[in-house]
């Protein structure tokens, strides 16, 4: 790898360094014609020096920039023609001031001004979208490890103008691989001034880095906290530079122009040029005052190399020490890459193994690009000897969001609600540069959603496992009835009219868990980490029955739950349920009741409490109904999980009797009236027969027992029957409440 970089440097500077080169014959294996005609028109570079960019992901394929521009798919290995974009792109002067390769096979192009994607693979060219204003570059940081939240950060990118004045220039951002573009607001921009010396997507910092130039000096500037308040070290900034991002998300730039090169170690905040090694002596390279010109730069994650037009290669490492150069030497390593990460509340534990040169202490060095977010300690062990007498170390690193160590200020940590993103770097201070040099160890830390995490109600006693239901029945597409009076339609159209027949999903949802119907419950919600039961959660939760019953109702009211504010409940999300997202009702828009708020004052506190879960010891009462309930469960709280924590599962409840038909003030009533009304029959009826009167008072007798009959099956003992399902443990909401209207998961 470091000796292809130095390569194609030096086939970079051979075009327009003469001076440098000798003639020689290169066999590349195939010959093209002097005379051959290309199609479109030839793009070039439009600086004078050279430039070679590689494709991170895909390692042999590279963009050459110079007096022509050439792509190679093979490490330049085969001969190839340079490359053209379409007459038909109608591009004007066909002068490329910007590339960047996305991920898959796609290079971005800036061509007088225009953004162009090239898709190499397809020979395709294309206008980006969204991008109405000149440009002068594009910028993003590819991130080539595996997974989604990698792929996320490569598809950030901006498009700009360099040296535009600012306030008053567009910028463009997009988050889709370039395939759109969008005006990005810049409010958070509004107080700087100057020229734009370019903007960056500093994922190492989780930062959006601004470079701005006001009077020959430059300085970085971040829209995030807590960086928002500060800004870099000014360096001197004379003629526009070209930015290198170093690969693997590690924090280092690099700064050139052909009289100029500077380094940085922590994404801008210091900017410093490069140290000069000759002989015993180490001092700042003051390109100017050397009177060097830069033609070509090389890097990789830990090397630099640039080529001079005075007959000159530079090489050196770079490292949070400093980065170093010596004249004309090879360095040969390997390194291994690997993405970690660190959910809300968890630690992360790495271990290095060190060998130092024989008769060497290690020192060892251990860097986080972003310590806003990550904290660490670290501790180093000997334990051991090589074969050849060198003594072997342990170092032992612990890993945690820097909010949990409980050593920073305040205003210096990040906020624990977002996540970011950081490198680790381990290294031996105070090394020197030598040919076989012991390269630093570097790992990139996302503190972030944990994918390898999942959440599963526990099920110890199940309808199945008690004999109340069969499994072998549940899985031969077992079907339930939910009556007309326990649920309320999706669509909130009224009330049920009908009794709702629902197919049992087995397969996703097991065997019920089996509840009591009159004893307050709340599920045991375990949290599970590749495979491994972690804990059992404690967090803020909310659940809410898929097909609408609304049989069960909470324990707690926003009085006894001691809010302070008033309590978000499944009305708040009622127009999103209707479109079935049943979680929306998440972490994102979670609001404790238990922080004062002016904008949400406490006004109905007999309103029910619907959060299970943390603080509270809120239950849910299930009402005077037997049957299957399946539930959505949502974690709410923001501060136990990055991820969308969210499953389904089912309970049986059982031991309720059949709902009473009356009342009981109704059942004694009658029961009184029908035997007084009995026992004044049986004395009057037969003395009426022995004076043998008219008939009329057994007709008036049989008027009245059918008007006793009638009372029985009259239409308002129905709607009764909806109200007596309901769990008699809550009370109905005041009035005030019930303006909004009544909800689905909000039985009052």
């Amino acid at each position: 790898m470091q000796m292809l970089m130095l390569i194609l440097a030096a086939v970079a500077t051979m075009v327009r360094a003469q001076s440098l080169c000798r003639m020689h014959t290169v066999r590349t294996g195939k010959v093209f014609e002097s005379d051959i005609q290309l199609e479109g028109d030839p793009l070039f570079y439009a600086f004078p020096n050279t430039f070679v960019l590689k494709n991170l992901c895909r390692t042999k394929v590279a963009v050459y920039l110079g007096k022509n521009v050439f792509l190679t798919i093979n490490n330049f290995e085969s001969s190839i023609l340079p490359l053209t974009v379409p007459k038909s792109m109608a591009v004007g002067v066909p002068s490329v001031t910007s590339a960047h390769f996305v991920s898959g096979s796609l290079i971005l192009f800036v061509i007088s001004g225009k953004a162009y994607s090239y898709n190499f693979d397809e020979n395709i060219w294309r206008k980006l979208e969204g991008i109405s204003d000149p440009v002068s570059h594009i910028s993003g940081d590819t991130c080539c490890f595996k997974g989604s939240f990698c792929l996320e950060l490569s598809n950030n990118l901006f498009a700009y103008l360099r040296g535009g004045q600012i306030p008053g220039t567009n910028i463009y951002f997009s988050d889709n691989r370039g395939f759109s573009f969008q005006i990005l607001n810049t409010d958070k921009l509004s107080h700087l001034k100057g020229t734009l010396g370019g903007i960056f997507h500093l994922h190492s910092m989780s930062q959006v880095g601004i470079l701005m130039v006001d009077n020959n000096l430059g300085t970085f500037h971040y829209t995030e906290y807590p960086l928002n308040h500060s800004m870099g070290i000014p360096f001197s900034y004379k003629n526009p530079l070209e930015v290198i991002m170093i690969p693997h998300q590690r924090g280092f730039l690099i700064l050139w122009n052909q009289t100029s090169i500077l380094v940085s170690s922590n994404s801008g905040q210091i900017v410093k040029p490069v140290r000069l090694i000759n002989k015993q002596n180490v001092t700042d390279l003051d390109v100017t005052s050397a009177n060097i010109t830069i033609h070509s730069v090389a890097s990789n994650t830990y090397e630099l190399a640039f080529l001079v037009a005075e007959d000159h290669l530079y090489y050196g490492s770079q490292n949070y020490m400093g980065t170093s150069i010596i004249k004309v030497e090879l360095l040969e390593s390997t390194m291994i890459d690997k993405m970690f990460t660190i959910d809300m509340n968890s630690k992360l534990k790495l271990s290095a193994l060190m060998v130092p040169r024989m008769g060497k202490n290690p020192t060892p060095l251990v860097m986080v690009s972003n310590p806003h977010a990550l904290g660490f300690k670290a501790n180093l062990n000997q334990f051991g000897h090589t074969f050849d007498g060198n003594s072997k170390y342990k170092l032992d690193i612990e890993l945690q969001q820097q909010h949990h160590w409980g050593n920073s200020e305040f205003n210096f940590t990040a906020s624990i609600k977002r996540h970011a993103i950081s490198s680790i770097t381990v290294d031996i201070a105070d090394k020197t540069l030598s040919c076989v040099d012991l390269k630093p160890l570097s790992t990139l830390i996302s503190v972030g959603c944990d994918l390898t995490k999942k959440i599963v109600v526990q099920n110890k006693i199940s309808a199945c496992s008690m004999g109340i239901l069969s499994p072998v029945e549940l899985q031969k597409n077992y079907t339930y009835t939910i009556e007309r009076e326990a649920y309320d339609p999706i669509n909130h159209n009224g009330e049920a009219q009908d009794d709702l027949i629902v197919f049992y999903e087995y397969k996703d949802l097991g065997c019920p868990r089996l509840v009591y119907y009159d004893k307050p419950w709340k599920p045991v919600v375990e949290l599970w980490k590749n495979g491994i039961l972690e804990e059992i959660m404690n967090a803020e939760y909310v659940i809410l029955e898929m097909n609408g019953l609304v049989t069960y109702s909470y324990s707690l009211t926003a009085a006894t739950a001691n809010c302070r504010s008033q309590p978000q409940n499944w009305s708040n999300f009622e127009a999103d349920i209707e479109n079935e997202d049943q979680f929306l009702w998440n972490r994102e828009n979670y609001v404790s009741c238990h922080e004062d708020s002016k904008d949400n004052p406490l006004l109905w506190p007999n309103v029910e409490y619907q959060v299970l879960g943390g603080r509270t010891n809120n239950r849910v009462i299930f009402g005077q109904r037997n049957g299957i309930y399946t539930f959505h469960l949502s974690v709410v709280d923001p501060y136990y999980s990055y991820c969308n924590l969210n499953t389904i599962f089912s309970v049986y409840v059982h031991g309720a009797l059949p709902v009473a038909k009356f009342q009981p003030l109704v059942s004694i009533t009658l029961l009184v009236t029908i035997t007084l009304l009995t026992v004044w029959l049986a004395y009057a009826i037969p003395k009426q027969l022995r004076t043998q009167k008219d008939q009329r008072p057994l007709g008036l007798c049989f008027q009245i027992f059918q008007s006793c009959l009638g009372i029985c099956t009259c239409a308002w003992l129905r709607g009764k029957l909806r109200k007596w399902l309901r769990p008699r443990r809550v009370s109905d909401q005041p009035e005030k409440t019930l303006q909004t209207g009544k909800k689905r998961g909000d039985p009052k």
